[in-house]
Parts: structure tokens; sequence; C-alpha cells
């Protein structure tokens, strides 16, 4: 027995990579230089104080800032830049050139009024070749005053306000607006994105009043007419109720027609919007269709391609802090059934986190914020996606912070508390604002600049690109401001001297290509224009559109960085409307004036084209019992109760085709379906219809008793507390050999628990199929092992309990295969699972010896598959861990822990999970205060505060003696892997960045495409965790096809035609059709064309 042992331990020690984790980037960038006031004449502040008759208790936005735009508003060849500001003169800022700037607000006439002013847009809007400007206002909903304004240039640095005469004096509680040509005519029209008057505490969740047009406020879309600007927003389908809490706007032709989309970011309740513009002069709200889900206060949002693939993906900030901190003492997640009652009532999925939408190019985005590192940036604002270091691949900038911090938990429950009120009132001798200020805590905080590290994946290098100054930043722009071929930085910050950043990436070496645009005769800076360039294997695109961030405007002109100095292959401009032109062997580093009168060519998307594989239609459904876990423990991280179906196949008659089971969440009847001619059809089964009050999550298609046809054993799940526990017991069926069940009592396999997997095998070599059964949990006692089962088969169907003999507690059991590792001819078995490492036992003469745990493999692992991945003929593993697109991370340095004991002496046992948030060196309880004393209503009297909870690490609430003696799991690795079978042993590596957007629950191997090389495809998602947590529904199919060599390439849905939104639980492949089992939905089949 050593010698078997041994002989696998170089095996499984030679190597366990865990794949790039991008924390520890090294990275030369080129460093932005902060020019102060005093250097460049930029001294503008915006000033925000606080009043008594108008505050951030009477004005929500009282914090929101100023936005800022870049442009040359006298065609000198350089860029000037104007500021507003909320309660002080907007400014101008002349370019005099080498970073000097003129102020001539005043003598240019441009200072506004004294309305609150909040975003700029600069934009041509009468088509005499200069900019104008666009400024909205807001404020106080009481006083009047309030309509933008537009300052019409003159040519001789001065302008007039003429909104009114062109019909754009709009006097909503205006955030922005974004000048485009919706309707491809050739002109700009004007989409003013408008703050409801409404108090959101005053709308009612089952407030569904999206469609009401008012006339007060509201988002409004103008069409220009030529002299004047008509309100074309009902007609044109664009909403306009009061529940629109707009505080975002960007435009981007998302679905690759030609014609401009439009994203709106939304705080509060209502969700954001995606409006698919329509050809026809109409738009369509695609959002619900296209967008798995959003930040719940979006904020500011970017369009561009993020990673080069031809496609424009969204970035929408929210207000999730990265610290541990920051999220106890001033984050307030929804409570479960909130979260639940608001998507009922058409809010939809919402989550307190940025957002990144990656466009799959069929339409859909997958959201990959938490994988691409982007999720969490604190109170944030403005979001520019532009290439700050000059090598081809566009970054991310977020602006950030706030003067005092409206959110802070404590404020709430003291300014919600009368009597506080009361005392404080008492105290003073007065009601006075400035008595209950000093109890908001300012919340200064760095901006982040997220540099783009492969297209998919991003690392904040504030600090070393001297970006993280700590401020109060709002709005932010990006503009060519010393005519030196990159984009600098220009940003507002309340109360503190706007930041003038001069970007040296091409100063000290990096290669560039300016493009300036010269259009229509009524678009005359040629606003919507698509420019795709192509150097080598680098394809960059950008799109001329002026408003975005957070209530600003950047640089109409085009700027693209390479790498190398080698010249440009090609050049194509896309101008709106179609009209094309393309330019070949471009060199770098110049600017490119281009002329919409040299376009020639009349441009249009190649249509797209079906897929490999065609979809059929089933009438196979599965139905999901409603039970909340959380009801039971509120410091699960995720729900138990919905991991089936598994899709259990085999020739049950006896007719060479093989069937199909699909097992029955609790309430409803496991399913047999006969494969026919026609597709599989229902077969009724009265045994199964008698044990619908078991959860059947697994099952398995084995001759127990050597009759020559398949028996049916199925494994109890679910996380619901029984009151009768033989509702727990396996469920065995014996064949007639046509296909028709009956109950077995006395003979089969039984075992009690909640099982996630039964696998027959021939363990002693004597001819009959044992069996392992795995266990997947323990009601009420999430974390502790449940019993997984070695059954022995003595050949005629009766099994003896062998278990102790064998494998002991293993932990949290997911999946298992069987597999030859030791090339002695028996099978050994590979477990994986929850909380536990991928734990191989070694079958020993038909004993199953435990070999060892593969090393950096403690994780959340749901499936493994075993099959040769890399075509070198043995045997590897693919295995399905919950992926990196969580919020929650773990490896190594930083894992995460779970202690199981009962901390409050109530006889039952208490969970406490403890993580490393984003920026955190230290862990800490992952659970909300909330959440924490409401399951130990005990602990109540010791964490008061949010404050004092913030700062409190497990140690330091519990006992040490009470930790010590708790069980305690980790997890090290989320990735999902591949287990290789190599000449120097077993190496654990992660599959490629697709294969990590969500949770893996099924794995298929095979030649799927009929090439001669293996294929594999990936299923998974899952939908039911708290709020906090989040989402998990990054795959809509994950088709990965064998290139060769052991690599794979991702097949888009669009590509590949399998095309699947859903929880997947299982697949499996019947004559070369794939088979998709999904929880709560129909089951879906598809084959190659």
């Amino acid at each position: 027995m050593k010698y078997l042992i041994f002989s696998l331990i170089p095996l499984l020690l030679a190597c366990a990579k865990t794949g790039n984790k991008l924390a520890e980037v090294g990275y030369n960038g080129i460093p932005f230089e902060l020019v102060s006031g005093s250097e460049s004449g930029v001294t503008f502040v915006n000033e925000v104080q606080d009043r008594e008759d108008f505050n951030v208790l009477t004005y929500r936005n009282y914090y929101n800032g100023g936005g800022v735009a870049i442009g040359d508003i006298n065609n000198d060849g350089l860029n000037d830049i104007y500021f507003t500001a909320n309660m002080s003169p907007n400014k101008l800022y002349l370019n005099k050139g080498d970073m000097k700037f003129e102020d001539i607000s005043e003598a240019a006439g441009v200072e506004g009024k004294s309305s609150w002013s909040t975003g700029v847009t600069f934009a041509d809007v009468n088509a005499d070749g200069l900019l104008d400007i666009y400024v909205c206002y807001s404020g106080d909903a009481a006083k009047e005053n309030k309509e933008n304004e537009l300052f019409l240039n003159n040519g001789d640095l001065t302008f007039t306000e003429r909104a009114a005469e062109f019909g754009l004096n709009d006097s909503g509680l205006s955030t922005h607006a974004a000048f485009f040509d919706y309707d491809l005519d050739g002109d700009l029209d004007c989409f003013v994105l408008n703050n409801s008057y409404k108090d959101p505490e005053r709308i009612s969740l089952i407030s569904r009043n999206r469609f009401d047009y008012n006339s007060s406020g509201g988002d409004r879309l103008y069409r220009n007419d030529g002299s004047r600007f008509t309100n074309i927003t009902e007609e044109s389908k664009i909403y306009s109720s009061d529940i629109g809490f707009g505080l975002g706007i960007s435009v981007g032709d998302v679905n690759n027609d030609l014609y401009p989309d439009i994203y709106i970011s939304n705080d509060f309740w209502e969700r954001d919007y995606l409006y698919i513009n329509q050809k026809d002069g109409t738009f369509k709200d695609e959002l619900t269709e296209r967008i798995p889900y959003t930040s719940v206060s979006s904020m500011g949002s970017d369009i561009a391609d993020i990673n080069n693939d031809g496609t424009l993906d969204i970035f929408t900030t929210d207000m999730l802090p990265p610290d541990n901190y920051r999220v106890k003492a001033a984050t307030k997640f929804d409570e479960y059934y909130q979260f639940d009652l608001k998507y009922k009532n058409s809010y939809y999925y919402q989550f307190i986190q940025n957002c990144l939408q990656i466009n799959s190019a069929d339409g859909q985005f997958t959201e990959s914020a938490y994988f691409s590192g982007v999720g969490a940036t604190d109170w944030s604002w403005g979001a520019l996606i532009f290439d700050m270091n000059m090598d081809g691949l566009k970054d991310l900038f977020v602006s950030n912070g706030i003067y005092h911090d409206i959110t802070d938990s404590d404020f709430i429950e003291f300014i919600s508390d009368r009597e506080q009120i009361k005392k404080v009132v008492e105290e003073k001798g007065r009601y006075d604002f400035s008595d209950f200020v000093e109890y908001l805590p300012n919340n200064q905080r760095k901006n982040y600049a997220f540099i783009n590290q492969s297209g998919n994946q991003f690392v904040n290098l504030s600090e070393g690109l001297d970006l993280d100054q700590p401020s109060y930043s709002n709005g932010s722009a990006y503009g060519d401001l010393d005519n030196d071929g990159d984009f600098d930085l220009v940003v507002n910050n309340v109360n503190m001297e706007a930041f003038v950043y001069q970007n040296k990436a091409v100063e000290s070496g990096k290669n560039y290509l300016k493009i300036k645009l010269k259009g229509g005769e009524q678009n005359p800076k040629g606003i919507g224009t698509k420019v795709f360039v192509y150097q080598n294997e680098l394809a960059q695109n950008a799109h001329s559109l002026t408003a975005r961030g957070f209530q600003s405007s950047v640089d109409p002109d085009l700027i693209f960085g390479f790498p190398n100095s080698e010249k440009i292959d090609s050049v194509r401009i896309i101008w709106p409307g179609g009209k094309s032109q393309l330019l070949r062997e471009q060199a770098v580093n110049q600017i490119l004036s281009i002329n919409i009168a040299d376009a020639t060519e009349m441009f249009s998307y190649p249509s797209s084209q079906s897929g490999e594989f065609g979809k059929i239609e089933t009438q196979m459904v599965h139905t999901e019992n409603l039970f909340i876990d959380y009801d039971q423990d509120r410091l699960l991280p995720h729900m138990l109760s919905a991991e089936g179906p598994q899709l259990i196949k085999g020739d049950v008659n006896n007719d060479g085709k093989e069937d199909l089971i699909l097992p029955g969440a609790k309430g409803f009847a496991d399913q047999l379906f006969i494969q026919t001619g026609n597709g599989f059809v229902l077969k009724k089964t009265p045994a199964f219809e008698l044990e619908k009050e078991a959860e059947i999550v697994c099952g398995a298609l084995f001759d127990a008793d050597g009759d020559g046809d398949l028996d049916y054993l199925a494994g109890t799940g679910g996380n619901e507390p029984q009151s009768d526990i033989s509702v727990f017991t396996t469920k065995f069926y014996l064949n007639d050999g046509k296909g028709n069940f009956t109950k077995e009592a006395v003979k089969g396999p039984k075992a009690k628990g909640q099982f996630s997997c039964i696998k027959p095998q021939d363990i002693d070599n004597d001819g009959d199929l044992d069996l392992f059964l795995g266990a997947s949990s323990i009601p009420g006692a999430y974390g502790l092992s449940p019993r997984s089962y070695v059954l022995r088969n003595d050949g005629g169907g009766t099994f003896t309990d062998i278990t102790s003999e064998h494998t002991g507690p293993i932990g949290m059991v997911k999946d298992a295969v069987w597999a030859d590792l030791n090339a002695d001819q028996l099978p050994d078995l590979i477990v994986v699972g929850e909380w536990i490492p991928v734990t191989v036992f070694i079958n020993n003469q038909g004993s199953l010896e435990k070999g060892l745990e593969v090393p950096m493999s403690h994780g959340w692992w749901n499936s493994i598959k075993a099959a040769d991945y890399d075509g070198d003929g043995d045997t590897d593993f693919l295995l399905g861990n919950w992926g990196e697109n969580m919020k929650i991370k773990a490896s190594e340095k930083r894992p995460v822990k779970l202690y199981i004991n009962d901390f409050d002496g109530n006889q039952r046992p208490d969970i406490i999970m403890e993580w490393f948030s984003f920026e955190d060196q230290k862990p800490y309880p992952f659970a909300t205060k909330m959440d924490l004393t409401t399951q130990m209503p005990s602990l109540k009297k010791s964490i008061l505060k949010y404050q004092d909870y913030a700062q409190k690490q497990v140690r330091d609430i519990f006992p040490e003696d009470a930790l010590v003696k708790s069980t305690q799991r980790v997890a090290t690795n989320f990735s999902t892997s591949v287990l290789k079978n190599t000449p120097d042993g077993l190496v654990l590596e992660p599959l490629q960045a697709e294969a990590q957007l969500s949770p893996v629950f099924a794995i298929e191997v095979s030649d799927l495409d009929k090439d001669g090389i293996t294929d594999y495809i990936l299923g998974g998602n899952y939908y039911r965790l708290k709020p906090e947590i989040g989402r998990h529904d990054g795959f809509k199919g994950g088709y990965f096809k064998g290139i060769g060599n052991g690599k794979f390439k991702f097949i888009d849905p669009q590509k590949s035609g399998i095309s699947v939104k859903g929880e997947v639980r299982d697949l499996a492949l019947i004559n070369d059709q794939l088979v998709v089992a999904r929880n709560n939905d129909k089951v879906l089949i598809f084959e190659k064309k």
C-alpha cells in the first residue's frame, strides 16, 4: 500500500498553478503630472457651502458637484476648458499654449446665471463650425430660473445665450445633455437628462409609472429641425417619468447597425435604460433583454470598446467601497425579500457595485466588473474609458469622493431618532442645520486609474500614475491640451482646486495617431463618426461622441496609442449615415485630418450568420419549489435549495436509444422521457408520483440487480428542514426491462442525507456495480461534513454500507469521478466539493484509501469531468468552480475562512465567514451588522454602532476559545480549472478568462464540431444569492473549441448558436445532440446544423 500512495505523491505535488493574479503586477507606466493652478492659470474651485435653508437634507444632490468640458472654442488648434459651478460663476479658460490658460469667463459672457449649474457639453449646435456651450441647471426645486442655457459662439471669444430661441431652455432638474444625430439626417439632436423632482422615499415600491409623461421634468429628446429643436420625447418612446433619477448618459452604436443607441444610468430605485434605436425615429428600451443586471445607484457611465473586439461595452459607477470599514459603516444592502419585490415590480436586478457590461456580439452583454477588477471604487462619479498609457488598450478613470457622506449608517440612525434630534435642539437652544452637519463624515477619496492588462482585466495604478490625490472629485474629461498626441485629464472638485493633469506618455516615447474630423454641412465636427485602426494584430476603434462620464464633455478629436512605431496597416472611417473611406499604410505619430467629402463608399456591417448549432425546443421542464434558505440562516454565503436537476441518461427500455430522467424539486415528481423518432416523450411513472415530498437533485441509472436492465437510484437533496427524516432517504426503483419502474423497499441501496452525486463503479472488480454517494450538506448546519457513502453490491441488488472501511468524513461533496490514476486497472475516486480540496482516493484491491489532497485546491468546487483535455492520450480533469467574477476573492495569501460553532448557545450551529475585502490587508467578518445581530441577537449590546462593527475582526467579536473549538473551513481557489496529467505530475491550472465569468455546474467534453479535436462546453450561473454578493449569470453559452496543442478558443454564442440563459445544472450528449438542463426552466437541445 505504501508503494501505491507514494507513487502518487510526485504526481500530485508536481505543481498547482493558480494563474496570473493581477494584484502584484509590475507596471512601468508613464505618470501624469499634476499642473498646479499657479502654473497653469486654472484656479477654478467649485465652492459648495452648507446653508440653513438649502443643504443636503433639503436637496439630495447637494454634493454632486460640477462638470467639465474640453474643446477648441476658437479654432486655434488648442483645446480650452469650461467648468460648471454649483454656487458661483461657471468658468471658461482659454488655452494659450504650453499648458497655460486664461480665465475669459466674464468677458466671454458664459458665467451663467445664479442657479445651480450641473452638466456641460461642447457642441456645434448651429453648425457654423464653432463649438457652442450648453449648460444644465438644477438645484432648489422651489426656485425659478432653472432653465438650461445655450451659449452660441460668436467667433470672437464672446457668446450669446439663446436657449429659448432654439427650444432648448429645458426647465427640469437637468444633469447633463448629449448632442448626436439620432435619426441620421445629418444634424445634431439633443437628449437632456433630468433628475426627478420627486422625493425617492415617496415613490411606492409597487409604483409602475415609468410610462407616465412628466410635464415638469423627466428626460427629454429634442429633434433638430434646423432653426429650432422640437420636443419629441413621447413620440420617440423615451421615458420621461418622475421615477427617473438620471445621473449619466452615454451614446454609442451597441448593436452595430450604424444607428446611435443611448444608455441612461439612474439613481435610487429606478433601473437604468438601454434605448436601442429602431431606425424609424423611435427607441425601444431593451435593457432587460440585453443586460443581466445593473448598478443600484448608477452614477456616471461611458460606452467604448474595452477589449478591442469591435463592439461597444458599457461601464457604470456605483458606491460600493473597496474596504471593509466603509462597507460596514456606510453601505446598506437590500434585504433579500426587498430585492425580490423590487424585481417583481419591474425595477429589475440591481446590485451595489460598478458594472462593466461586455458586449457579446450577439446583442447580449455579460457583466464582468469583479473579474475585471473594477467592481468597487467607493462613492464614484465619472467613468471615462480612454487609453491613458498609449499602449493600444483602453483604460478606466473613475472620479471619487463626496464632501459629506450622507450614507453613513450611524448618521442615518441618529437623524432618524426623534429623541436624539430633540436632545441636540434642547442643548443648543435652537434648531440649526449646522448642528447636525458635524455628525456627517467627510469622504475624501483617491480617484482610480485602472490600467488595462489584457482587454478584460485591470489594475488600479492611480498612485503610480500620480493620479491618487485624495479629493472630492465629480466631473472629469479628457482632451489633448498640449497637442503632443496623448489625452490629458481635467477633474472638477468640490471645495478644492480643479485638477489639470498633463499626460507624459508621448513625451516619454509612446506612439500615437490623432484623427481630426471634418463632417458634413450640418455636422462640421463629424460627431458620431466611427474610426477603426489596424496595426498588425492590434485592432482599435473609437467613436467621436463627446458627452461622457459624469456631467462632462470630452475632446471630439480621436487619439489611438500604439506599443511600437510600425506603420498602421489601415484606417477605416465610418461617418454617420454610412459614408466611409479606407486609408492604407499610415505612419504613426501624426495628425490625420479626414474629410467626409472624400468618402466614396457606403459601409454596412456584414449580416449576422446563423450559428453552427441549432436549437430544438422541448417539452421537458424543471420546476423549482419556493424556499428561501436565508429565512433559516441569514449568514449563508448562498442558497443550497436550488441545485438540481441533474440529467440522468440511459436506455431504460432496451430499444437502443438513450432516455432521460429529469429529477423533480420538492412537490414535483421525477419525469421519465423516452427517446423516440420524434424526440423525447414523457412517460407517466406512478412510482415517481408517490415520492414528490422529496427534493431529488441527482441520481443514476445502472443495473443494480444484474438482470440486464437499468434500475434507478434517486438522491435526495435540498436544504429544507423536514420533520420526517425518511424524506431524506434515497429512492430506489427496479426496472422491468421495458422502462416501467416500481419502488423497491427491501433491496437496493439505502442512505440518508442531502446528496449531490451518485457514481456507480465496480470498485472491487467482482463484476457488479458498487456505489459512491456524495453528500453535499446538512440542513441547518452549513459547513459541517455530511456523511457520504460507499456501498458494496453483492451482485443481486443488496448493498452493504462499507463507508467506514473506505473514506470517512470528506466534507461538502459536490461531484466525483472514477478514473484509473496509477495504471493498475482499478478505478480510483477523485472528489470535489465546497470548502474542500480536490481529493484523491486510491483503489487498493477494492478498498478506497485516501491518497492525497491536491495542493492549493481548497475551493467551492461544483463539478468534475474526466477527459483527455490536451489530446496527449491520458486522462485529465476539468473542474467547475465558482469562478473569478465574484465579490468574494480567495487565494493562498488571502483565504476565505468559515468558523462553525454554537456561538450564542442556542443549541444550533452558527457560521461566521471571514474574508479579505478588495483593499484590506486584514480579514474581517463578511456578514453585515444587521445579519449578524439578527442571527445572533445576543451580540446587539456589544455591537451598538456601525462604526464599531466596521473595525472589528472575527476575534474581536468572539472569544478565542470559541474560535479554537470551532470547525474551520478554508477556501483559497475559486478558479474553474483543469487538472492536467503531465509527465511531471498533475498540474492545476485555471481555464481561460471566459470560463471564469460564472460558477460552473456542468461540463461536457466531446468533438462537438467533428473536426477531430476535442472541444468542451461549460454550463453554470447561480441566481439565489444575497444582494450584497450579487447575481452570477456570466454564462450565455460556454462553448470552447479545441484548436490543437491543448488550446481552446471561446466561441461567442452568435457564432456557435449555443445561446443559453438561465441556471444550467447539467449537460449531456445524446446522439450528438447537446442536452441542457436548467433549474426552474425548460430543457434545451442543440445539434450541429
